[in-house]
């Protein structure tokens, strides 16, 4: 299938591993231009090398996208993306009676206020030119929530909230979708992990069990199962698919929607 987005352009925040490279790299071998970003300059400077070998055409920025320099440097980089896939790391699990006022507002921060900014700065530019594509990769803990993940939680739902509403005035030419990875085969699905094993005085591999027997599909997804997700959410094709919110977790959720 030609997904119609051969020679666009995108920017993938925090793909220098993971769901966001992992992302970046399936827009890429349809033929998107992809900029990529990330903080750990050698993980940048890998995954950038790596692209260029197998022949994507790659700009990585270097920085964390709280910083409003590093968002300008992007966008000078790509003042024109057709496509934003908003990405973020989610802020440790842990004990709600413990969390600061600083640590709140660094979740806001972190994993609502930066993906606003941007789809505040490239929206016009989108309706302009008749397309634009906007993804964000949040959590499944906005529809089925956990306290220990309460951080994560908050800020994400703002941004699901922001995020249909502004759906609405811009349909006609842009999409906004959100996907919720749950029990995606990533670093922070291991550092969770070991989160759960420290608490529970058990193994990694015990905890890691655990968890893989709770899912309706005895296995955590692959990256490469979500980012074809993500990709078709930026095609031609999904022009009518917008203000949605997409569980990607093998049937796990409970509920309806």
């Amino acid at each position: 299938m030609d997904l119609g987005i051969s020679n666009k352009k995108a920017i993938v925040c925090a793909s220098s591993r993971g769901l966001g490279k992992a992302c970046a790299e399936s827009l890429a071998i349809e033929g998107v231009e992809i900029y990529i970003n990330g903080i750990q300059e050698e993980n940048l400077i890998k995954t950038e090398k790596e692209f260029h070998e197998k022949g994507y055409k790659v700009t990585a920025i270097l920085g964390p996208m709280e910083d409003s320099t590093t968002r300008e440097d992007l966008l000078r980089a790509c003042p024109d993306p057709d496509i934003l896939i908003n990405n973020s790391g989610g802020p440790p699990p842990g004990d709600f009676f413990k969390w600061s006022e600083e640590d709140f507002l660094g979740a806001i921060k972190s994993n609502f206020t930066q993906s606003a900014l941007l789809m505040q700065a490239v929206i016009p530019g989108m309706m302009d030119r008749k397309f634009g594509r906007i993804v964000n990769i949040t959590s499944a803990m906005v529809k089925n929530p956990h306290l220990i993940m309460g951080l994560s939680t908050s800020a994400r739902s703002a941004l699901h909230g922001l995020s249909k509403a502004l759906s609405k005035d811009v349909a006609k030419y842009v999409t906004i979708n959100s996907l919720l990875p749950e029990r995606i085969d990533t670093d922070r699905q291991t550092r969770i992990i070991n989160f759960q094993a420290d608490l529970a005085g058990i193994s990694y591999e015990e905890a890691r069990k655990n968890v893989e027997d709770g899912l309706a599909a005895k296995r955590m997804g692959t990256v490469e199962e979500f980012s074809g997700i993500c990709t078709f959410l930026c095609s031609k094709q999904a022009a009518f698919i917008n203000g949605q919110s997409i569980t990607v977790d093998g049937g796990t959720a409970p509920g309806l929607l």
